[in-house]
């Protein structure tokens, strides 16, 4: 649990103060990082974890895991009177796995997980941006968003470069700048999140009990299914702990985005910025628990 609060909680805490100080650093710091230094950073991790066999399962799973707990929370009878909100519905499953997750496997998982993690947040990204624009927004700009992620783009680099004789090469030279990018990363969710806060209106907030159902959906039950899950897939254990891990991630900040430019602006923004913030808080105790959990497993 240290380790990960050491890892993560400078950079998280350093991007509160900055972001709550500098309200428009997000927004030039953002585009160039997601842009070139998030495609390369992936590259790299991918082409030092290598991309095995094992997975085409791995992104089957991931498929159900999200889609259909996406679709349970947002249409059947008990999301509709514990999660009124469609945001809600839809952060109690989509994790920030890019900017929170990867930084978690790179701190407490070997490199050969790496690979897991990322085909988690790929398959996650992909689900995220086809359906939630039908549940939150209608724009096509959104589906333009998907063809241009920076996991997207990473992958399709990462292939070709892998089968060449510059793989193993490129690999190691990108390993320390890949790491940076990462924590950078998380300085930006850190930033957001401060920006957030200044953002938010007491009178519109929603009360703490009403966001505990999406909570405890995002950071216990989901994880909780991917580890009992997971079990039947012939995984490595660092493989089956990279799924729970990424499963445990926050609440992402592509919630929010889609929020904001949905038709219920009014309606969805605030839920979405303080699930965003309090699953992000509470997630730097209860991920460290589930990496426990999958220890002792």
């Amino acid at each position: 649990m240290l380790r990960v609060l050491f890892e993560l909680g400078p950079c998280l805490l350093a991007g509160l103060w900055m972001g709550r100080r500098y309200p428009r650093w997000p927004e030039h710091l953002a585009p160039p990082l997601l842009r070139w230094g998030m495609p390369l950073s992936l590259v790299a991790l991918l082409l030092r974890a290598g991309l095995p066999s094992q997975l085409l399962p791995v992104a089957v799973f991931c498929a159900v895991l999200t889609t259909g707990g996406l679709l349970l929370s947002c249409f059947s009878p008990w999301s509709m009177r514990l999660l009124p909100r469609r945001s809600l519905q839809l952060g109690s499953v989509v994790g920030n796995t890019a900017y929170f997750g990867l930084p978690v496997a790179l701190a407490l998982l070997p490199e050969q997980a790496l690979s897991t993690s990322i085909t988690y947040d790929l398959i996650g990204t992909l689900v995220t941006w086809s359906l939630g624009p039908v549940l939150l927004s209608d724009r096509a700009r959104d589906w333009r968003s998907l063809l241009s992620n920076p996991v997207l783009i990473a992958v399709l680099l990462a292939l070709p470069i892998g089968l060449s004789p510059w793989g193993d090469t490129l690999g190691a030279w990108l390993w320390i700048p890949a790491r940076l990018v990462l924590w950078l990363l998380l300085l930006l969710v850190g930033m957001r999140l401060g920006v957030v806060l200044e953002r938010l209106d007491d009178s519109r907030l929603l009360r703490p009990v009403a966001l505990m159902p999406a909570l405890g959906v995002k950071l216990l039950l989901l994880p909780l299914v991917a580890l009992l899950a997971s079990q039947g897939l012939p995984l490595s254990t660092p493989m089956r702990q990279a799924l729970v891990l990424q499963a445990a991630a926050p609440t992402a900040m592509s919630v929010l985005l889609l929020a904001e430019g949905s038709q219920q602006k009014g309606r969805e923004v605030i839920p979405a910025a303080q699930l965003v913030l309090w699953s992000t808080l509470l997630s730097l105790l209860s991920v460290p628990l589930w990496y426990q959990l999958t220890l002792a497993m």
